[in-house]
């Protein structure tokens, strides 16, 4: 089974043994891909639309993998226990949604965490650093004519100050994807036409090219 160059940022950012929640599965295939080659103890996989979820069940059936991976039907986290998992994976998301998704959990505080914020990623960070978490590995991830944010982090409880620069690069170390880099300024500087000030962010990007 192969998968997309983002999902496989994505999977190798899980630790061998973890049990994991991937959130908004959609056809399920990276639990499928994780179990298949026996990376992890175990997946919950889980989506709020019935449609996909059926697909995913499909899925893991023709795989054989009902005995480890659950298919749930779940908004977020709330159908999850915090004892079911090690892991929560959150991939395919705005970066609004996916920190509206881990506020509503306590839980997540005890988890590792690996995310890949669609749009937004700066929202997403914001949200981990404001409470109390450490971005670990931050990457761009190169996938056909798109670029994707990366991620995992850990709570430590620490909330340091950070400035919007942070939210915007987080933990980033490589910026060898220039693409990104050029889209990310394109949208900075389309936001100073409407008015906001974001030269601050522009100038430590521009910096990095």
């Amino acid at each position: 089974m192969q998968l997309s160059d983002r999902l496989k940022a994505v999977a190798a950012l899980v630790k061998d043994g973890e049990r994991i929640a991937d959130i908004g599965t959609d056809h399920g295939y990276l639990p499928v891909y994780l179990c298949r080659r026996g990376k992890i103890k175990g997946a919950i996989a889980c989506d709020i639309n019935e449609k996909p979820l059926s697909s995913c069940k499909a899925k893991v059936e023709q795989e054989a993998l009902c005995d480890v991976i659950d298919v749930r039907l779940s908004d977020g986290l709330e159908s999850i226990s915090p004892e079911e998992y090690d892991c929560v994976i959150i991939a395919g998301m705005g970066g609004e949604l996916i920190a509206d998704i881990l506020s509503r959990e306590s839980a997540v505080k005890e988890k590792h965490i690996v995310l890949n914020p669609m749009t937004h990623p700066e929202i997403a960070r914001k949200y981990l650093y404001d409470n109390g978490f450490e971005i670990d590995n931050d990457i761009v991830v190169r996938d056909g004519r798109h670029y994707y944010s990366v991620l995992d982090a850990h709570y430590t409880g620490k909330v340091e100050p950070k400035t919007r620069v942070d939210y915007f690069l987080g933990n980033i170390k490589d910026f060898g994807e220039k693409g990104y880099f050029v889209h990310l300024l394109n949208y900075l500087y389309n936001k100073q036409k409407s008015g906001e000030d974001y030269s601050d962010v522009i100038s430590a990007v521009e910096e990095k090219l």
